[in-house]
């Protein structure tokens, strides 16, 4: 009994291994000739696997296994869940856009499939050794996805760049991990409290806690770590994108609560002021750097790294409504993020015909659906009400505060009326007719993978919209799994009178 529980607190771990391995065994014997899209299916079918053994995984108690270095409760579970899903739109999405004859088919899903496996590594492991061989297995893989249109300059360029840059940062975790075991005397996140109360290093382990923030601000494109963001994003296919954009990034801040709540609770004196200038400045130059773009891609990419800083937000609030606002943006970010290159992916094809903003008027006329599904997400990313991106601010802001963040709350609420104007460039352009001298904009029929993806990230991003009370429900367990959580208290700098996020929400 207790080692078929061992596996199936990894099981969604063991079935895209499975998965991966699969497409690579079957790859090399079908002939040359053969169509290798059912290899994308495969990773479809994979990640749904993987998608139902997430949510089985929350009838499972809390516990660790293999020595105590993966642990499932709440939190990692409702972090498998989300890359499972996003793994699953994302190879739909992939299936439409490449072609039957696209070299070495069967590596861009099995690479997709294996970089599961890190992300999920990231958000189970209690161990900060077993986090960084996650972390390194899932940039590997996403490393390699960036440059995957090798025939192209701009993919390997990118490639290279999201590599070095990587490294770079990797190191500065690595060096981080290090200073917290000379300070600690462990790598265990359970136990590194336990040994901070009893330290004699403590300058020590601040500057490891200060690498390691370093190393996953880079992660998920935190400014002044994003410079290689606005170059990957254009130089990677669409498809691997809003794959990098999502799913590495949901891992990366799930192990930055992790590290935060859990390892450090002691020192929110040091880290919650960093976190608090990295989030304000990652909101403000993602949204300047933004509406400056004519390019779609390189925009969103800097969309990205203002929503880091909306996100990170949240951070600061040091209490169970931060962290389940955390986590409730990092889904409806992910959805409507995946969504939309869903649409680019689709109009541009896997060779991104459609680069800049112009190259997308009158895409509503020629395509009704894709114009009307890039709008919708368009729309949720502005923060419009009845989508998920509207409450997922509104959460992230009112715990900000209820916290009495006011000045880091009026940054967001700024840097949200700025970002309207960029959103709307895109969206004006998709409804704009026309002109009958106008080049004519041809969109490749729907295919069914890319109907099942545009009807996934829509419902979902609908659903968080008008009844989020599911998925914030999950956000708030996943937070109550941290002993300094676990019994909700109002934060020490909390507004008076200001409803907390349970209120607001209506949760008792």
């Amino acid at each position: 009994m207790n080692g078929s529980m061992t596996v199936l607190r990894i099981l969604p771990e063991i079935i895209f291994t499975i998965t991966g391995v699969l497409i690579m065994l079957v790859d090399p014997v079908m002939p040359r000739e053969a169509n290798r899209k059912p290899l994308g299916w495969l990773a479809v079918f994979g990640a749904l696997a993987a998608l139902v053994a997430s949510l089985y995984q929350y009838s499972l108690p809390d516990g660790t296994a293999y020595f105590g270095v993966v642990q499932t409760d709440a939190f990692s579970v409702f972090f498998h869940v989300l890359i499972s899903g996003i793994i699953l739109v994302s190879a739909l999405v992939a299936l439409d856009a490449v072609h039957p004859d696209t070299e070495n088919l069967g590596e861009l899903f099995a690479l997709i499939s294996f970089g599961a496996v890190g992300m999920l590594l990231m958000t189970s492991g209690v161990e900060l050794l077993l986090v960084f061989i996650g972390l390194e297995i899932s940039s590997i893989s996403t490393y390699i996805l960036a440059g995957f249109r090798r025939k192209t300059a701009k993919s390997p360029e990118s490639a290279i760049k999201y590599f070095l840059l990587g490294s770079f940062a990797t190191a500065f975790f690595l060096y981080g991990i290090a200073l917290t075991y000379g300070a600690t005397g462990t790598t265990r996140i359970t136990d590194i409290a336990t040994g901070l109360a009893t330290t004699h290093d403590l300058p020590i382990a601040v500057v490891g806690l200060a690498f390691i923030i370093i190393g996953l601000a880079f992660k998920v494109s935190a400014a002044p770590f994003h410079l290689w963001t606005p170059d990957v994003y254009e130089g990677a296919p669409s498809p691997i994108v809003g794959l990098m954009s999502t799913a590495p990034k949901a891992a990366a801040f799930a192990v930055l609560l992790r590290i935060a709540y859990e390892a450090f609770p002691q020192l929110q004196s040091h880290w919650m002021p960093l976190l608090w200038i990295i989030a304000a400045i990652s909101m403000t130059l993602g949204n300047l750097g933004a509406l400056r773009q004519k390019n779609v891609k390189r925009m969103l990419a800097y969309s990205s790294i203002a929503h880091a800083g909306y996100l990170l937000v949240a951070f600061t609030v040091l209490s169970a409504d931060g962290v389940a606002a955390a986590s409730f943006y990092a889904v409806a970010y992910a959805v409507m993020n995946v969504g939309i290159f869903a649409v680019i992916s689709h109009a541009g094809g896997y060779e991104d015909r459609l680069t800049l903003i112009e190259d997308y008027k009158g895409l509503a006329y020629r395509s009704p659906l894709l114009g009307g599904a890039m709008a919708f997400f368009l729309l949720s990313l502005i923060g419009i009400p009845f989508t998920g991106g509207f409450f997922g601010k509104f959460y992230v802001f009112a715990s900000a505060i209820h916290a009495g963040m006011i000045w880091l709350a009026i940054i967001g609420l700024i840097n949200s009326g700025i970002a309207v104007f960029y959103y709307l460039r895109v969206l004006t352009a998709a409804y704009t007719k026309p002109l009958d001298t106008s080049p004519v904009l041809n969109v490749p029929r729907a295919s069914f993978p890319l109907l099942l993806a545009l009807f996934l990230t829509v419902s979902v991003t609908l659903i968080l919209g008008i009844a989020p009370d599911r998925i914030l429900k999950g956000a708030r367990n996943a937070a109550e799994t941290f002993p300094i959580l676990s019994s909700q208290q109002p934060p020490l700098n909390a507004t008076p009178g200001a409803p907390s996020m349970a209120e607001l929400s209506h949760k008792p």
